[in-house]
Formats: structure tokens, C-alpha cells, sequence
């Protein structure tokens, strides 16, 4: 069979969704409002049939050999450092094209109506072809150095997107935000590669790429001296994109912006990039076994952490933002146990149920009037045939509760960490899996149960969104039920496909270098699986009944902990921990200070303009006013001048001859 075939399909996946955006950006005061939509929406369907296309030919090349290619030509060839425009589809990059692609149309197609009224319409729609494109970069892009052209691109357009209706200063605030912070994130991405380009570049023969993935995998046993630096470094990289600890802060006021964006971008593909980029980069992450420790550490910790904040926030979209941290922090952990099919897994199953969610919660607000607090929400179960069934699914699949998605990639992600020895990640990861059953119980019953509770003007106008908001909540709600059967497990008489198919791309990655969770799963005794995955349901159903026993009721488990506790814990998870608040005192206002009294005031005013702009002026000034003495137009005083001249002169010459 066919092992390795050109495909010059790939870079129109890539380039179709920028000619959307193009269009409408160009024709932005122009194009009509619905065909502005439609166009956008066609250009990312578009992506998604070629990408299927391009996914159906990888298939039925070897197992072992699956590479599309396309090349555009050379890009930099200088001092041995040789990057290629190129484009590449194994499985793992077939896997994020079709969900960044798939979810993506369904998201465009649901913003039709959620940004039906919305003056900026236009915009609002190349800035989400525009992500497209730059994220579909990053994920088929050939090599590390067009992984980081996309990278930066989805960095740009999340800050147009979270900060696009700007005329509110706390929405441009937010943008901000995420802006800078990723700039921290990237700084050490940038880093990362600079070392690995060092490091690899003495090892290369004529016309090896130094950042192509190929090349990478080949020499992987050349970077084993630096490989914890380039892996710690490339994952500074992974925490801001990725919202980790300490780089999450960011995400959370990224729901400033509309729905859609939160999810599109903050939850099925963007935020995911850096668990991507590490599991692209598995080669280099296996030769580190402290790198990978420092990975599913900080990936359990932030699940956990950002579970317990999501318990008492009252907004929303906040409780789904804080759920997408933990989310990734499950991700990063499978990652960290080597386990990288689980986490990409749980990338895939996320995408659905988290997309749900978050359109879902979008419906509410449309149907609430833009009221995102849930203390004023409630009884909108009634009111909302087809947004309270969808939303009941995702929460379920999110819970993790079988049959759906999230049982099966969560579960995976659990027993990779149990199975390769790390019960103490285990222990914790599960405990973050009853959080996550219990605070979306929360949201779900202060949102659907119970009496209405917001004004008589707004309870008047609730009322279901149309159908191109519904339709999407129902096809994101089948895949949310029937996407993890892709990974059925081999304990439950399954095949485990989904990490059959990976697998080829994690054992070449291997290198013969003793990773973890590569190629053939690691079978423990069937019975310690099945407790493990019964413990996991258990702890998820009773959850859920938890968190709908506790807030159900009239008066609620909650408010009798929070007043038997003096209020102090609620407090503190309420303000997420002050974690923001130390920020700014430790870093924002400091750096402020130092931005105005020691850059602004000190170098550019007093050294730049004072001293070298105004004191050059300065001093040209007062030299040509001593200049303009000897010339005030008087013979004799210039006869005078000149003879006093050749006096000196005479006695220089006297004096030196």
C-alpha cells in the first residue's frame, strides 16, 4: 500500500477559511449582513468537507506510514536553518482538522442567529474565519515554526474577539489580558525553539528542515541533553494558551466577549493548542521524565483548583470558564503520564460537550435578555424545549457519567494515570471529577429549576432561540452521547479505536525511549479497571445528586455551609482564591511603577527627550547664539577678527618651527 502521498487539498483546509475572511473584511461596509454570514459560514464547511476528504485518502494509506504533504516552497534557508511553507496530515493532525473544522461550522452557523442584531455582524465573522485559518495553521502546519505562525494568529484574533465589543472598557480590558498574558506564554515558546534549533542544527544533513516534526522525530536521541530544557520551555508556551497555573488568569475574563467566541475559542479548539503542541512534540517530552512529572503535576492541580473556584461563581459563563481550566488540566495530565492518545481523546469529547454548554448557556442568555447571573435565572426548563434537554446533556456528558463522551476519555485519562503508577494524580483527579458532577448540578438547577427569578419585564420576554441557534445544541448534544464510543474500552469488550488509530503516531514518536502510554495500552488486572471506572461513575452520579439535593431545596445546603463556615471559604473561592488581586499587587502595579516612573519618566522624558532630543537642541541652540556674535555685519570688527587670526597663527608657527 501507498505509504506516504502529496496532497495539494491541504492547503486550501488552511486557505479557504482566510479568503472568507478576506472578503468580508475587504467588503465590510458593503457586503450584506446575511451574506456576509452565509459566506463565512460556507468557507468553514468548506474546510470541513475538504478535511474530511483529506482524512478518508490518509486512511487507506499503511497504518504505520499515514502522511499527507503539501508544499508551497521554501520560506528561509540561511546559515543551515531551512523552513519549509508546508503543510502535513497524519492522525493526529486529522483528528484536530476535523474538530476544529467540524465544531467550528456548527458554531458559525449558530452565531447567525446569536449575532442577528449585533451592528458589528460583519466583523464578527472575519474575525472568526480569520481564527479558522490561523488555528487550522497550527494544527496542519509541517513544521514547529509554522505550528508557531498559527499559534501567534489564534493569539490575535482571540484578543480581537474577547475584546469586539470594545466601546466597554472591561471588555477591552479583557482582551488585553489575554493578550499580555500569552505574551508570557510565547516568550518561553520562542525560547524553547531557539534551544532545539541550537541543539539539533550540528546533527542535520543538506536539506533537513531544523523544525520540521520529521526531522525532529528522527534526531530525538540528539536532544536528549537538552530535552528538559526545550520541554519545559515549549510548556510555558502550553500554560498561557492552555490556561494552567500559573498563566490561567487570562481566561475566565475572556468571557467579556460574545457566546460564540467562548465557544469557539474557549472551549473547543484555541485553549486546547498547547495540549496539541505537547503531544505533537511527544518525542522530545518522553526523553524528560522530570519534564513529564512537572506536566501531570500542574495539570491535576489546576484541574482540581479551578473546580473548587467553579463552585460558587454566580455568572454563567464563568462556572463554563473555570470548567474549561479544570478540563485542561485533565488533558495536560494524560499528557504528563504519558498518555497522549487519552488527553487528545478528551480534546475530541470536550469539543462536544463543552461547545454544547457553552452555546447552550448562550440560548439562556439570549432568552434572558443578556442576564448571565443565575441567582436571577430559574423555572427555564418550561420556557426552553430545546435548549434544556441539550444542556442536560452535556452537563451529564461532562460529569462524566456513562454512556457518554466524557466517561470514556475521562475515565482513560484516570486510568493511564493509576495504571502508570501515579496513584496520588489519581486520587486527585478524581476528586476534581466529583466537583465538576456537583457545580454543574448547581448551574443546571439554579438555571432550569425552580421559579423564575429575574424582573416582570425580562420573565415577559423569554422565549427559545431559532433554529440556527437550536440545531447546532442538537447535533453538539448526539455527539456528546456518541463521541466517546470512538474509544470504547478494551474492558468493556471494545477496541479502543480511537487510540489504535493514534497509536502509530505516539510509537514512532517513542523512539525506543520508554514512554508511557504509547502503541498497546498497559492492561492491569480487568477487575482493578473495572473498580476504578465504577469508583469514577459512582463519585460522578453522586455528584450530581449532591449538587441537586443541596440547591433544589428551598433552603439550600449551600447557604447553610457558607453561614456555619463564618463565610470565609465561601469568600475565598468566590474570589477565586485572590489570585488576580496578587497579581496585581505583586506584578501589575509594580510593573506600572516601573513603566512610568522608571521607563516613561526617567528614560524616554528625562534621558531620550531631556537629555538627548531636548539637550542636543539645547546645545545646537547655545552654539549658534555664540556663533551669531561674530556675525553682526560690521568691516571692522571682521577686519579686526581676521588680523587677530594671523597673529595667532604667526605665533604658532613660531612657536613650533
Amino acid at each position: 500500500m501507498e505509504s506516504h502521498a502529496l496532497d495539494t487539498t491541504l492547503r486550501w483546509i488552511v486557505l479557504v477559511p482566510l479568503c472568507g475572511a478576506a472578503l468580508n473584511g475587504l467588503l465590510l461596509r458593503r457586503m450584506p449582513r446575511r451574506a456576509a454570514g452565509l459566506l463565512a459560514c460556507a468557507a468553514v464547511g468548506v474546510s470541513f468537507l475538504l478535511s474530511v476528504a483529506a482524512v478518508v485518502r490518509l486512511a487507506g494509506l499503511d497504518p504505520h506510514h499515514r502522511l499527507l504533504t503539501d508544499s508551497l516552497g521554501t520560506w528561509l534557508d540561511i546559515a543551515g536553518v531551512r523552513v519549509e511553507v508546508g503543510f502535513a496530515m497524519d492522525q493526529l493532525s486529522a483528528v484536530m482538522a476535523l474538530v476544529v473544522t467540524g465544531v467550528g461550522f456548527l458554531i458559525h452557523v449558530y452565531s447567525l442567529g446569536y449575532m442577528a442584531h449585533d451592528p458589528g455582524y460583519n466583523r464578527f465573522f472575519t474575525y472568526l474565519n480569520l481564527f479558522i485559518f490561523a488555528m487550522m495553521m497550527l494544527v496542519l502546519g509541517e513544521n514547529l515554526v509554522m505550528l508557531f505562525v498559527g499559534w501567534e494568529g489564534v493569539g490575535l484574533c482571540s484578543y480581537l474577539l474577547i475584546s469586539f465589543w470594545f466601546n466597554e472598557e472591561a471588555n477591552a480590558a479583557a482582551g488585553k489580558k489575554a493578550f499580555i498574558v500569552n505574551r508570557i506564554g510565547d516568550f518561553g515558546f520562542l525560547l524553547g525553539m531557539f534551544v532545539l534549533g541550537t541543539a539539533l542544527l550540528p546533527h542535520l544533513g543538506d536539506g533537513e528542515g531544523v523544525f520540521s516534526f520529521r526531522t525532529i522525530a528522527a534526531h530525538a536521541h540528539d536532544l536528549a541533553p537538552w530535552a528538559t530544557a526545550i520541554a519545559l520551555l515549549l510548556f510555558l508556551g502550553a500554560t498561557g494558551k492552555s490556561a494552567q497555573i500559573p498563566l490561567y488568569v487570562w481566561l475566565p475574563d475572556a468571557m467579556a466577549g460574545p457566546t460564540p467566541v467562548s465557544a469557539l475559542i474557549h472551549a473547543a479548539t484555541m485553549v486546547t493548542a498547547g495540549v496539541y503542541m505537547i503531544a505533537r512534540m511527544n518525542m522530545v517530552y518522553v526523553l524528560s521524565p522530570a519534564a513529564m512529572t512537572v506536566v501531570a503535576i500542574t495539570g491535576v492541580v489546576t484541574a482540581l483548583f479551578a473546580a473548587t473556584i467553579a463552585l460558587t461563581q454566580n455568572d454563567i459563563k464563568k462556572v463554563l470558564a473555570y470548567s474549561t481550566i479544570s478540563q485542561l488540566g485533565y488533558m495536560m495530565l494524560a499528557c504528563g503520564v504519558g498518555a497522549f492518545a487519552a488527553g487528545i481523546f478528551h480534546v475530541m469529547t470536550h469539543a462536544f460537550f463543552k461547545a454544547l454548554l457553552f452555546l447552550g448557556a448562550g440560548s439562556v442568555i439570549h432568552a434572558m435578555s443578556g442576564e448571565q447571573d443565575m441567582r436571577l435565572m430559574g423555572g427555564l426548563r418550561r420556557k426552553l424545549p430545546a435548549t434544556w434537554p441539550t444542556f442536560l446533556v452535556g452537563t451529564v456528558a461532562l460529569a462524566g457519567v456513562f454512556p457518554f463522551a466524557g466517561f470514556f476519555s475521562k475515565d482513560e485519562i484516570l486510568w493511564k494515570a493509576f495504571s502508570e503508577g501515579n496513584p496520588g494524580l489519581w486520587l486527585v483527579g478524581i476528586l476534581g471529577a466529583g466537583l465538576t458532577a456537583f457545580y454543574m448540578m448547581r448551574l443546571v438547577v439554579l438555571t432550569f429549576f425552580g421559579e423564575n427569578r429575574a424582573s416582570e419585564a425580562v420573565r415577559r420576554h423569554i422565549h427559545e432561540s431559532p433554529p440556527t441557534m437550536t440545531v447546532p445544541l442538537v447535533i453538539l448534544a448526539v455527539l456528546s452521547v456518541t463521541g466517546g464510543w470512538l474509544g470504547w474500552p478494551h474492558f468493556l469488550g471494545g477496541a479502543n479505536r480511537f487510540e489504535q488509530w493514534l497509536a502509530p503516531v505516539f510509537e514512532a514518536g517513542a523512539g525506543g525511549h520508554g514512554a508511557v502510554g504509547h502503541g498497546a495500552a498497559v492492561h492491569a488486572a480487568a477487575s482493578t479497571e473495572w473498580l476504578l471506572a465504577a469508583t469514577s461513575l459512582s463519585l460522578a452520579l453522586l455528584g450530581l445528586y449532591a449538587g441537586y439535593r443541596a440547591y433544589a431545596g428551598r433552603a439550600s445546603l449551600s447557604a447553610k455551609l457558607h453561614a456555619f463556615a463564618g463565610g470565609r471559604p465561601h469568600r475565598v473561592l468566590l474570589n477565586k482564591y485572590y489570585v488576580d488581586e496578587l497579581y496585581e499587587a505583586s506584578l501589575v502595579r509594580p510593573g506600572y511603577a516601573l513603566s512610568d516612573r522608571g521607563l516613561y519618566r526617567a528614560v524616554d522624558v528625562g534621558l531620550i527627550d531631556g537629555l538627548l532630543v531636548n539637550g542636543t537642541a539645547l546645545l545646537v541652540s547655545i552654539t549658534s547664539a555664540l556663533l551669531r556674535l561674530f556675525q553682526n555685519g560690521k568691516l571692522r570688527f571682521y577686519a579686526y577678527v581676521f588680523a587677530l587670526g594671523a597673529a595667532a597663527f604667526v605665533l604658532y608657527l613660531a612657536l613650533t618651527i
